[in-house]
């Protein structure tokens, strides 16, 4: 894993974000072994609390779970447990805001999705 942090939030959230978004992206599978607090610590040149921190999150969450003097581990089901909270996030963070503002602008459905066809065929 290659990391390098950002000031923007605390190390042990970045450490978190990026867990997810390997999982997410499928470079980590259910099931498959993710470096240890010590290790984490080590590669990234971070305290071990630190990397405790961001792991922990994700065991809470039940997206890792640890086995007793074998390592941590990606939970059964860890991806689509992801995926929805990004998607309801998504929707808190952008759908409902967007809304808000084609109300204020007269923007009517039909024209945001016209305008969202022609972004997505300028990416293609």
């Amino acid at each position: 894993m290659v990391f390098s942090f950002s000031g923007d939030q605390p190390i042990f959230r970045q450490l978190t974000v990026r867990i997810a978004n390997e999982i997410v992206g499928g470079v980590l599978k259910e099931g498959d072994q993710v470096p240890s607090t010590n290790e984490f610590a080590k590669q990234l040149q971070i305290n071990p609390a630190t990397a405790a921190k961001g792991i922990n999150l994700l065991v809470d969450k039940k997206i890792l779970y640890k086995k007793r003097g074998i390592g941590m581990f990606v939970a059964e089901g860890a991806r689509a447990r992801l995926i929805q909270e990004r998607q309801e996030s998504f929707m808190q963070n952008y759908i409902i805001p967007l809304l808000d503002e084609a109300t204020q602008i007269d923007l009517s459905d039909e024209h945001i999705k016209q305008l969202i066809d022609a972004e997505r065929g300028r990416r293609v």
